[in-house]
C-alpha cells in the first residue's frame, strides 16, 4: 500500500504525481492526483476496442460537485488557458493506492468525501464510488461526465457529427455519440436523476503535451448532469459501460474487490501481510493483458506503449516469476515464441490490427535468458523440453544461417546484424528516418546474448539431444575468442560498443551494453579481472541512482536532459538518458565481480530504497521509463514501464536470496 498525504503539497507537485488503474484488456483509467489532466493520454474510461481497433478514451473525466446550502465544492480540477478551475484547492488530503486508487477530500465545514476508481477485470466496465464519510447534513451531489470518444493519440474538437441526444435508462442515461463508437451507458447504483444539458467545454489544456512539443488543447462534450442526494454514511457508485448491464452495481463492486483481495494475497506469498510485497505484485499485474485473440501478453508501458516482444521477454522474469505468477509467465512466453518468423520473435505488435513486426535481432536471444530465469526459479526441465526446446533449436538454426536477411554469422562466430539503414537493437531511436545511434555490424550485447544462447543450448543438448545444422561447440569457442579480440580495449579496460567487420573498426563509446557480457548466466567475459574492469567502468561513468546512462557524460554526443520537441527527445533517448531496466543486469554483474559482497549488497540496497521512494513521485506504484542523464535526473517518458519495474523486482529477489 502507498499512502500520500497531500495537505500542503504545492499544486505543481501534485500535477507531477499520476495514478493508474487497469482492466487487463489494455484499457485503463489515469490522471493526476487532483484529477487535472496534463496529458492527452489521461482519461477516466479508456478501452481497447476491436472496432474501430485501438485504445480509445470514451469518458475523459468527471467533474464532481458537492452543494451545501449556498456553498459549492469541486472535487476535480481543469486547466484552461491562463487559469485552473477551481482556482483554489479541491480539498484532497490523502491518496491511497492499494487494491485500487482511493482519494480522500476534506472540504468546507466538516465534509469528508472518499472517491474510489475500479475497473472490472477483463471487462470494459468502470466503477467510481463516492462515500460521504462526514457531513453536517444532507448534501446535493452532482456529476458532469465529459466525453471524448477518440483515440488516445489524438485530441477531440467541437464538431457537428457528435450526436448530442441522450436516452434515459434507470438512474442514468445512454448516449450513442458517433457512428463508429460504442454506445455509452452511465448509471448509478442508487436513486439519481439525469438532467440533459448538452454542451461543449472548450480548450482544456494538457501541459505535458505542450512540453513534449505536441498539440495540447482539447474540446470535450458534456451531455448532462447526474444528480442525487447524499447524507453522512451514504454512497454512490457510478458505472460506465458500453452495453446495458442488468447486474447489480454494488454487487459488482464487492465481487471485484473480493477477487483482488484474494488474488493479491495469493501472489504475495504470505497472505498479503507484507504491504510492500503486495503492492509490487499488484503493480506487476497492471502490465498483464489478454489481447483481442484472448492470448495472455504484456503491455510494455502506460500510457502509449502497446505490446513489444523485446520488452516482454525481458519483463517476464521480474514481473511474473519473481511475483509467483510462474504459469502465466510460461504462457506469455509460449504465446510470443509461437509467433516467431525465420527465428525472429516479433518486436512490436500493432495496437490497431495486432499485426507483428519483425525488426529486432535481440528479442529472440533474450528469450533464452528468460528460459534460464525460469529454470532458476523452478528447476523444471520438463516444461523447457516440452514447450521451449524446439523453438530454441529453431531460433539458433535461423540465426546461424541468416534466413531472416537481418543477420549473418562470420567465420569467427560473431553475429553481424543490419546495415546503415536499420535499427535492430534496443537502442533504436531515429530522427527523420536516420538512426541516432547506428549499431549495425557486431553490437556488443547482441554477441553476448548470442554466446549465452549457444552455451545454454549446449548444456541442454546433453539432456534433451536435438540436431543442429552447424557445429555448436566450435562456433561457441570461436565466438568467445573473437569477442575478446574485437571488443576488449586494453588501454581503457572496457568493451567497445560495436565492431564493424568491413573496415575492421569499432565504436569505442562507453555505453551500458557491455554489462551484459558479464551479467548473463553464460558470460562471454568470464575472466575475473576483465569482468571487474567492465563493471568498474560502468559504475564510474554510467551509474546513477535511477539506472545506467546510455552514454558516458564524457562523450561529446552526450545529452544531459530528455526534453524538448519529439526530435530533440529522440536525439537524447539513447545518448545519455538513464534507463532503470539496466539496473537488474548491473546488479547481476556487480554481485559476480564484487570482492566485498556486503558492500555490493549495501550499494544495491541503497538503489532499491531510492526506487521505492520514486514509486511515490511520478507514476504512483510504478517506475518511470527513463530519467534525464544529469541531476536531478527528472523522470521522463512513460510513467509506468514494464521492464523498469520487472528488473527492479528481479534485483530485489536477487538480494533476498
Amino acid at each position: 500500500m502507498i499512502s500520500i498525504d497531500t495537505r500542503g503539497v504545492p499544486l505543481d507537485l501534485l500535477l507531477e504525481k499520476e495514478w493508474l488503474e487497469v482492466n487487463g484488456r489494455g484499457g485503463y483509467a489515469s490522471s493526476t492526483l487532483v484529477h487535472c489532466h496534463t496529458r492527452k493520454y489521461h482519461g477516466l474510461m479508456v478501452v481497447n476496442l476491436e472496432r474501430p481497433p485501438g485504445r480509445y478514451i470514451l469518458v475523459s473525466k468527471f467533474e464532481e460537485l458537492l452543494h451545501h446550502g449556498e456553498e459549492e465544492f469541486c472535487l476535480s480540477m481543469h486547466k484552461y488557458p491562463l487559469v485552473y478551475s477551481p482556482a483554489g484547492s479541491t480539498g484532497l488530503v490523502e491518496f491511497v493506492l492499494d487494491l485500487h486508487p482511493r482519494f480522500t477530500f476534506r472540504i468546507g465545514d466538516g465534509i469528508v468525501m472518499e472517491k474510489e476508481v475500479l475497473f472490472i477485470y477483463g471487462e470494459d466496465t468502470l466503477l467510481v464510488r463516492y462515500v460521504l464519510r462526514e457531513a453536517p447534513g444532507s448534501l446535493r451531489f452532482t456529476v458532469k461526465p465529459f466525453i471524448a470518444c477518440r483515440n488516445i493519440h489524438e485530441l477531440s474538437k467541437e464538431n457537428r457529427f457528435l450526436r448530442t441526444r441522450t436516452e434515459a435508462v434507470p438512474n442514468g442515461f445512454m448516449i450513442a455519440p458517433y457512428d463508429d463508437m460504442p454506445h455509452l451507458f452511465l448509471q448509478t447504483h442508487t436513486t439519481s436523476t439525469f438532467h440533459p444539458l448538452p454542451n461543449w467545454y472548450r480548450n482544456f489544456e494538457y501541459l505535458r503535451e505542450r512540453d513534449r512539443g505536441f498539440s495540447y488543447h482539447e474540446d470535450l462534450f458534456m451531455p448532462g448532469i447526474i444528480e442525487c442526494e447524499m447524507s453522512q454514511g451514504s454512497e454512490v457508485i457510478i458505472r460506465a459501460s458500453m452495453r446495458e448491464d442488468p447486474r447489480s452495481i454494488s454487487r459488482l463492486w464487492e465481487q471485484e474487490l473480493s477477487r483482488r483481495k484474494w488474488f493479491a494475497g495469493s501472489l504475495a506469498g504470505d497472505g498479503g501481510n507484507d504491504p510492500q510485497q503486495r503492492q509490487h505484485a499488484i503493480s506487476a499485474g497492471n502490465f498483464i493483458v489478454r489481447d483481442r485473440n484472448n492470448r495472455l501478453s504484456l503491455i510494455a508501458g502506460y500510457h502509449w506503449f502497446y505490446e513489444w516482444g523485446r520488452d516482454t521477454v525481458i519483463s517476464v522474469p521480474g514481473l511474473m516469476f519473481s511475483t509467483g505468477r510462474v504459469e502465466e509467465g510460461v504462457e506469455i512466453l509460449r504465446n510470443l515464441v509461437a509467433q516467431r518468423k525465420h527465428g525472429l520473435i516479433p518486436n512490436t505488435v500493432a495496437e490497431y490490427d495486432e499485426a507483428p513486426g519483425y525488426n529486432s535481432v535481440d528479442a529472440s536471444l533474450w528469450f533464452f535468458w528468460a528460459v534460464q530465469e525460469y529454470l532458476k526459479h523452478t528447476g523444471d526441465m520438463s516444461v523447457v523440453r516440452d514447450h521451449f526446446w524446439p523453438a530454441m533449436l529453431d531460433i539458433l538454426h535461423h540465426y546461424y544461417h541468416g534466413t531472416s536477411g537481418l543477420m549473418r554469422v562470420h567465420e569467427n562466430g560473431l553475429l553481424d546484424v543490419g546495415d546503415e539503414s536499420t535499427q535492430l537493437t534496443w537502442m533504436d531511436a531515429r530522427v527523420h528516418g536516420i538512426p541516432v545511434t547506428p549499431r549495425h555490424g557486431c553490437p556488443v550485447e547482441i554477441n553476448a546474448l548470442w554466446f549465452n544462447a549457444l552455451s545454454f543450448v549446449s548444456e541442454l543438448r546433453r539432456e534433451f539431444g536435438g540436431e543442429l545444422t552447424f557445429d555448436l561447440n566450435d562456433t561457441t569457442s570461436r565466438l568467445k575468442e573473437a569477442f575478446i579480440d574485437h571488443f576488449w580495449i586494453p588501454g581503457g579496460h572496457y568493451l567497445a560498443d560495436v565492431w564493424l567487420p568491413g573496415p575492421g573498426t569499432r565504436d569505442e563509446s562507453v555505453r551500458p551494453n557491455q554489462i551484459f557480457a558479464v551479467s548473463l548466466p553464460c558470460a562471454v567475459v568470464d575472466d575475473p579481472a576483465r569482468a571487474a574492469c567492465i563493471v568498474k567502468k560502468v559504475t564510474d561513468e554510467l551509474l546513477t541512482p535511477w539506472g545506467l546512462r546510455s552514454l558516458s557524460p564524457g562523450d561529446p554526443r552526450y545529452r544531459a536532459s530528455y526534453r524538448g520537441t519529439p526530435d530533440e527527445r529522440d536525439s537524447a533517448y539513447h545518448q545519455g538518458t538513464v534507463w532503470p531496466w539496466l539496473l537488474g543486469h548491473y546488479g547481476d554483474a556487480l554481485m559476480k565481480t564484487a570482492l566485498d559482497n556486503g558492500a555490493a549488497r549495501k550499494a544495491l540496497s541503497g538503489i532499491l530504497s531510492g526506487m521505492e521512494r520514486h514509486m511515490e513521485e511520478a507514476g504512483i506504484g510504478h517506475i518511470s521509463e527513463i530519467f534525464s542523464g544529469d541531476p536531478p535526473h527528472e523522470p521522463c517518458g512513460c510513467i509506468a514501464q514494464a521492464w523498469s519495474l520487472a528488473e527492479i523486482l528481479r534485483l530485489r529477489a536477487l538480494l533476498e536470496r
